[in-house]
């Protein structure tokens, strides 16, 4: 993770970052050979209904990331649409709509969550779901908890994901460490992914590609699916 521009590279001080470095952390897992995109709570409760400043979006729901949230969502369309071009796995894990025997410690620590109303939660219409695509209602910050993800997984010989939404150090961050004790390797594109707090984020990219997954931009990440699709064409053909 050194001598790269790296998202965090103005947040985490470069002696820290070399001290890692020299502990063996931050190397590369690598992608699989059957990928599958989770695109983690990109709601309007995530972003708001149109592109706004932070300080505004939360006006209008609690839970908004604000113009983070908009920039990711261009990133997201890409790789979806690559997804999808190729037959590969489009999986939404959502916040479903909260009612009031929800209220548990997560509620009780942020208790705007239980002020969004119905229609905060519906999909961003840019990254919505497609008919017959895999959608999971969650009650917590992982994707894997409390949902039949890793059992659809599993089933579908699933080995990597490519993790998208927010936020990079609540869902993201929860969904990628689940997944690494998984077995799952986990791509985590740097600008697909959102925060409403850029350290947070950055702080965040840094631990998961120090520990759990690999971090790089949307750009190189598509690049490597590209020659991933190739690969598996050229095998099919021999």
């Amino acid at each position: 993770m050194i001598g790269k521009e790296q998202p965090w590279d103005d947040v985490i001080p470069l002696e820290e970052r070399e001290t890692y470095a020299i502990a063996g952390l931050g190397g590369t897992a690598g992608f699989g050979k059957r990928p599958a995109l989770l695109v983690i709570d990109v709601q309007y409760r995530s972003v708001g209904d149109r592109r706004m400043p932070i300080r505004e979006a939360i006006k209008q729901y609690p839970t908004s990331c604000g113009e983070a949230g908009w920039q990711a969502i261009t990133q997201i369309s890409e790789l979806m649409r690559l997804f999808r071009g190729r037959g590969w796995p489009v999986i939404f894990p959502h916040v479903a709509c909260k009612v009031s025997h929800d209220q548990g410690a997560f509620a009780a620590k942020i208790p705007g969550i239980m002020q969004i109303p119905p229609e905060g939660y519906d999909f961003v219409r840019e990254v919505a779901p497609e008919p017959g695509e895999l959608l999971l209602p969650k009650t917590q910050a992982s994707a894997f908890f409390g949902t039949p993800l890793t059992t659809y997984l599993v089933g579908a010989g699933i080995d990597s994901l490519v993790v998208t939404g927010c936020t990079t150090s609540g869902c993201v961050r929860a969904s990628v460490v689940d997944a690494c004790a998984l077995n799952f390797k986990s791509i985590v594109p740097s600008d697909a992914v959102y925060d409403r707090s850029p350290t947070s984020h950055a702080v965040n990219l840094f631990d998961i590609a120090s520990k759990y997954g690999d971090v790089m931009p949307t750009r190189a990440a598509i690049e490597r699916l590209r020659a991933l699709a190739d690969e598996r064409t050229k095998d099919r053909s021999t």
